[in-house]
Order: C-alpha cells, then structure tokens, then sequence
C-alpha cells in the first residue's frame, strides 16, 4: 500500500479533513496526517479519532532527537489547505514547522508533491505568492491554485492530483 502524507495549514477547510482521509483510504493510501501547530489547536478535540482513523499518530511538531520515525516513507504528499504562509515559507526553505520542514526536504528527496493553496484574493495578487508558487512548480512540486470561485475548498481536486502524480498500490 502507498503511503499518502496529508499535510494541513490552519485554514477553514481543515475541517473537512476525516471526511478527506477517508476518499484517500477508498483510493487506495494508507493516510499519515500533519498539521500546522494552529490547525493542531483547532481539531484538539478530534487528534484522538483521526489518529485511529489513520491508524497514524497525528503530528504538528518535530520528534524530539533520538526519537524514531513513527509513520511510514511517505509515497506522495499532499499539502492542502495550504496558507499563504505556509506556501511562501515552502518556497523559501524556511522550515520552522513540522509539516513545511517534511515538504522543503521532501523537494530534495524527490517525493511526488501536490499543493492546493487557500488564500484570499489579496493574498494571491501578493508578488511573493507567485513567485513562490512558480518556485515550487520549478522544484516540481504541482501547485494547483484555483482561478474560478468555487463552492467549497476542491478536495476532490487536490486528490485527484495526488493520483495523477503516482500510482497508488
């Protein structure tokens, strides 16, 4: 089975995020989720339920050092929603969050990445957030930022990317 990493910002369509895991699980992957450290505070009182049902502990930080790797390699990684911060940090190697320092390096490891961006319309006229979205495609990552206004946050988008980019087995 294909190892899914599902990263999440501390946006509003966060919390759709168990309905997510299990349309990726019905694909196929076997989930591992990791949250902003302020994603983390918003879903304190689901971390249990979407550990058992990811069958993952849920993580928002680093491990502290000597501590082993709890979650399996990762097969692809799927950051949505993906804030502006979180989208310009990537871009710019500043990696002082769990789940941006796993996509930086991820870059290097050459591990099939999908971004899905939630950002306002000021946000996304932002000169940075261009280049940082033209940088992470230049790394290879596919960043896909909606142009239309659409009703609700694309998961069913973002997945279909993720399939796109590898074959889950």
């Amino acid at each position: 089975m294909s190892t899914l990493y599902l990263f999440a910002s501390d946006a509003e369509p966060v919390f759709d995020i168990a309905r997510v895991i299990e349309d990726a699980q019905a694909d196929g992957w076997d989930v591992c989720l990791g949250l902003s450290p302020t994603a983390a505070r918003w879903l304190a009182g689901s971390l249990d339920g979407l550990a058992a049902l990811t069958g993952h502990p849920v993580r928002w930080d680093y491990p502290l050092p000597g501590e082993p790797d709890v979650w399996p390699a990762a097969s692809a990684i799927l950051f949505a929603p993906a804030t502006f911060a979180a989208v310009n940090q990537w871009a710019l190697g500043i990696a002082d969050t769990f789940v941006v320092g796993v996509v930086a390096e991820g870059i290097g490891h050459g591990i099939p990445m999908v971004a899905m961006p939630y950002v306002n319309d000021a946000h996304a006229r932002h000169p940075q957030f261009e280049r940082s979205v033209e940088t992470l495609r230049g790394a290879g990552v596919s960043v896909f930022v909606p142009q239309e206004p659409v009703a609700g946050f694309p998961w069913p988008l973002a997945l279909s990317a993720v399939r796109e980019r590898i074959v889950v087995g």
